[in-house]
């Protein structure tokens, strides 16, 4: 049955329960005597700009514009310097006209109190000289309203300012259904994270105190500078304790304001509101009802008058409803309920569902063979590592093979051991590639339809992956009806696309929409990415220092290799400067605070300075339609250490406009509160990942140190630029497997893997189990240092399989291998619990891997007549692409090999060795055999081309090098031929372009 995860009261008690909280307010800063002289002077140069140049063009110049309609002798008389003065002064007319335009624009906003000021057109610099002018004036009165746009304007539709639902306020995540209200929400981002402990005995109280007699009323303040007025402070101001928030906030809840909106969340209020307060509130802000009010105006204690007869009414309707705090659920499988039917979250309860994938093969058997679970248990973060580590090498083999590096040559990778070795194997058995690809297709998906119908993306605050494949969006506010295939969720924050529906999408040409989203955890079985890059100011994580470093590791590691995401930077912070190698384009490490304080400030002003330039309200309008062509890459800090108290308060001042510019702050506490924070989270030493006031309980994602240092091992190994035994000169790293190619060395068992698969020497097994026994003998002749038993179970099985079922495949491999002559088993187990094969069990790629490597670096090194004969050899073998004929839908963990780039560029290798050995002796139309014979395995090799040009160029027919010149530029299509090649053909055939273009 479903069943909603909730936190007792006991918990938010317990001293070492994180508190989510709003934080401690950034100090307001009081007005001052230049605030009153800055004010003077705005007060001056408006009434210069709107009063003093009409009067002056007036009086001094006069109407410029003729008095009657022009005629044909006008348009004939002479050009004079009076002529430009009077047009002179109709632009000079224009200009103030659209000036004071936006001078009452900006006033009328700035009054009301309410909402963003319209955008006069064609005014950009006008309208903000205007803005700063009226908030200089304004700044020392009682009346000004926010001036500039908040973060509640991101992603705003039409749906976005209607009342939500009650129901849908109490089931939507707290810390995901902000929304982003105030530029400056460093102190009151979240007001919905402060303690539960004791407020429903302090709503109790407060509620019997407000009697009507007594009962007060406090407007909220318009913002001041930077600083903006929440409930929180309000609460701390005038009933001594920022918790009792929650007592105003249900004295008010969705009751009508004075601008016709309501109070729907407690972090959302606006300038000009009014609050009605507890009975025991203290403080000379507070207004009196009904007795007079001297120190407002009369319009205010009109507005107070009446919403104090709207107060029993709205309590009455609020009363039934605000039994409950909003919790944090996992997102609905079934379509959302009406308001009369509360949701409660899909949890899977133990024997009676939820097991509907196969638990891993480590688990079922009761051992995992030493593999890090941590891997095992993160397949987003394993897949990208796996992915961007195959790059790396597939990068390395190529610079060693175009000899980008000196002396370092060959196509195999060092053989990782030791931990490195088990981190390998964990990433392949954990790595969920296909997860990556749909979450990728179904994000880009989204952002192009949505641009398709000119729709701006929303923000979108997490996302959560159920154990179906399901992928549920959570927005930070109503968005309107998600386009197809996409569906609301349990409410108008939720959008959910169904798995079967995320395989139907095709490739999006569009920008990345969310390259924040990071994963943190599990609940149950649904997976939490949190888009750090649209928190609306600082995430912070307490806990032990290797904790907290081990959560660290893993978000910057998943945020480096994702496979969601275009461009970001991730600064690191005290922390990870060896995570470095993970991705050098996207990692960087600063040493210490004040650094990141130079380098943050500097980067918002440029990010907040371009926004303004492009006339973006957020990064996300610069990602999607029209203006997608401004790629506004994420940028994410992840600061170790706690800082000071001061350095704390200039991070949070730093922060409240991060998440419109596409910055995210991460945040690591040693317990004490961090002032500033937005959502504060705690990781346990069992490794929980807790927010219990929010009901967020997850199995966090970690990756430890002794692991971390094993996959930044596997990193740095794969570097071309590093040679950590010897420089220039050493030869190539020798195969993992080398075949007696004697004639005593003939295999008991020979597999044919280059071209179409074939078995020599072993019976054909059973029809039904045939082709998953050639697929694991393919991976086991792959891997000749030894495959782990899992990494095999979950290449044959990716959606899982149980431990008997893999059991009993192995137990049919070793009966179908049989044993050599001496009676040694085929198949065997080596001390690590890998399987490793037999050297009689051979296949021709081990043989191709020998052959070469015996004549460039064995016995053909001092005999020439060797080295042709084994190149000769080795090219004979070379039949087609790997595993030609695979059958569609097997083989797929051949996506986590490189042996697709190994083998074009061993035979590419073989093929120029060769070469060089008939043109040694002038034999060009043997060379020139050769280079096709390799240029059929591996035609993308420049190498093979330019050598294939000069042994065509040594037979002295141009014709034939012609011919060939003109093939090179008809494959090259549009792009065109490599400059290389073009300099190597105008070196041997001046003449190639004339025969290109008669030829075209």
């Amino acid at each position: 049955m479903p069943r909603r995860r909730t936190t007792s009261s006991s918990s938010s008690t317990a001293p070492s329960a994180p508190r989510n909280r709003t934080p401690q307010p950034v100090r307001v800063r009081r007005r001052s005597f230049g605030d009153v002289v800055k004010a003077f002077l705005a007060f001056v140069v408006l009434l210069v700009l709107v009063v003093g140049v009409p009067l002056a063009l007036a009086t001094q110049i006069g109407w410029p514009l003729p008095d009657g309609a022009p005629s044909l002798d006008w348009l004939q008389r002479e050009i004079t310097v009076q002529t430009f003065l009077h047009i002179l002064t109709v632009i000079v007319w224009f200009a103030w006209a659209q000036f004071t335009a936006c001078v009452l624009v900006e006033v009328k906003a700035a009054l009301s109190g309410v909402g963003v000021p319209g955008r006069v057109p064609g005014s950009g610099p006008s309208q903000l000289l205007a803005r700063q002018l009226v908030a200089a004036l304004l700044l020392v009165g009682a009346t000004a309203a926010s001036l500039t746009p908040g973060l509640s304007q991101l992603g705003q539709s039409l749906e976005g300012n209607q009342k939500p639902a009650v129901a849908a306020a109490q089931q939507t995540p707290g810390i995901f259904a902000q929304q982003q209200e105030q530029a400056a929400a460093t102190a009151n981002a979240l007001a919905e994270q402060a303690g539960q402990a004791g407020q429903d005995a302090a709503r109790a109280d407060g509620g019997s105190s407000a009697a009507h007699g007594d009962t007060k009323y406090y407007r909220i303040q318009p913002p001041e500078g930077r600083h903006h007025d929440s409930l929180w402070e309000v609460a701390e101001r005038h009933l001594g304790d920022g918790r009792r928030y929650k007592e105003i906030f249900e004295l008010n809840k969705d009751r009508v304001q004075p601008d016709g909106s309501r109070l729907s969340e407690a972090s959302l209020i606006r300038p000009g509101w009014i609050m009605e307060m507890p009975g025991d509130a203290r403080g000379g802000e507070l207004v009196e009802m009904p007795d007079e009010a001297p120190n407002v105006s009369e319009q205010v204690q009109q507005q107070i008058s009446d919403y104090a007869r709207s107060g029993d009414h709205a309590q009455g309707g609020g009363g039934a409803q605000g039994g409950g705090d909003a919790q944090v659920s996992l997102p609905e499988q079934r379509p959302a309920p009406t308001p009369a039917n509360p949701v409660t979250p899909v949890t899977p309860v133990p024997g009676t569902g939820g097991e509907h994938a196969a638990p891993p093969a480590a688990a079922q058997d009761g051992h995992s063979f030493g593999l890090p679970e941590a891997l095992l248990a993160a397949p987003l973060l394993a897949a990208g590592l796996l992915g961007a580590l195959g790059r790396r090498r597939r990068q390395a083999m190529w610079q060693s093979a175009l000899g980008a590096v000196g002396g370092r040559r060959g196509m195999e990778p060092p053989t990782p051991t030791g931990d490195a070795q088990d981190a390998q194997d964990a990433l392949l058995v954990g790595a969920d590639p296909e997860g990556v690809r749909l979450l990728d297709r179904s994000l880009r998906g989204l952002a192009a339809s949505l641009a398709a119908e000119s729709r701006p993306l929303p923000v979108v605050y997490a996302a959560w992956m159920s154990g179906n494949g399901d992928l549920h969006l959570q927005l930070a506010q109503p968005a309107g009806k998600p386009p197809a295939p996409w569906r609301q969720g349990q409410d108008q924050t939720f959008w959910m696309l169904a798995r079967a529906d995320a395989e139907g999408y095709e490739e999006a040409e569009t920008a990345a929409p969310y390259p924040g989203l990071v994963s943190l955890g599990t609940m149950d079985d649904s997976r939490l990415l949190l888009n750090l890059e649209a928190v609306p100011g600082i995430v912070s994580l307490g806990g032990t220092e290797a904790d907290r470093a081990a959560v660290f590791a893993s978000v910057a590691a998943e945020l480096a290799t994702n496979g969601w995401s275009d461009r970001m930077t991730i600064t690191l912070v005290g922390f990870g400067d060896d995570l470095t190698p993970l991705a050098p384009n996207r990692i960087r490490h600063l040493d210490g605070f004040e650094d990141l304080f130079e380098t943050m400030s500097a980067e918002t002003r440029q990010r907040r300075g371009a926004l303004g330039a492009a006339g973006h309200d957020s990064v996300l309008t610069g990602r999607t339609g029209p203006a997608q062509h401004t790629r506004w890459a994420p940028h994410l800090v992840l600061l170790a250490a706690q800082p000071s108290d001061d350095d704390a308060l200039r991070l949070a001042e730093l922060a409240a406009d991060a998440g419109r510019l596409g910055i995210g702050y991460l945040v690591g506490t040693r317990g004490a509160e961090l002032p500033g924070a937005a959502w504060e989270m705690e990781i346990t030493g069992e490794g929980r990942l807790l927010a219990p006031l929010l009901g967020l309980e997850l199995d966090a994602q970690m990756l430890p140190a002794a692991q971390r240092r094993a996959v930044v091992e596997l990193f740095t190994d794969a570097d071309p630029g590093s040679d950590p035994e010897g420089g220039p000169g050493r030869p190539a790293n020798a195969p993992p497997f080398l075949v007696d190619i004697s004639e005593q060395g003939r295999p008991a068992v020979y597999a044919r893997l280059v071209g179409s698969y074939e078995i020599i020497g072993l019976d054909t097994p059973d029809g039904e189990r045939s082709a998953l026994l050639h697929e694991a003998l393919a991976l086991l002749l792959l891997h000749r240092e030894g495959v782990h038993p899992r990494v095999l179970s979950s290449a044959l099985w990716p959606r899982g399989v149980t431990a008997d079922v893999r059991d009993a495949l192995l137990e049919r491999l070793r009966t179908w291998l049989g044993s050599d002559p001496d009676g040694t088993p085929r198949l065997a187990t080596d001390a690590t619990g890998r399987l490793t094969l037999a050297k009689s069990v051979v296949s021709d790629l081990d043989v191709l891997r020998s052959l070469y490597y015996e004549a460039t670096q064995g016995r053909g090194v001092d005999s020439r007549q060797v080295r042709g004969r084994l190149l000769t050899d080795a090219l004979v073998l070379v039949r087609g692409p790997l595993l030609a004929d695979r059958p569609e839908g097997r083989y797929r963990w051949l996506t986590h090999e490189i042996i697709d780039a190994q083998l074009p560029l061993l035979v590419a290798d073989t093929g120029l060795a060769l070469s060089e050995f008939h043109l040694e002796r002038d034999r060009a139309e043997k060379a020139i055999e050769a280079l096709n014979a390799a240029l059929r395995t591996a035609p993308a090799d420049e190498r093979l081309w330019h050598e294939l040009l000069r042994a065509t160029h040594t037979t002295g027919d141009p014709d034939r090098l012609r011919a060939l010149a003109a093939d090179l530029v008809g494959r090259s299509g549009a792009r065109g031929l490599p400059p290389r090649t073009e300099a190597l053909l105008d070196e041997l055939l001046p003449t190639w372009r004339e025969g290109v273009s008669a030829a075209g």
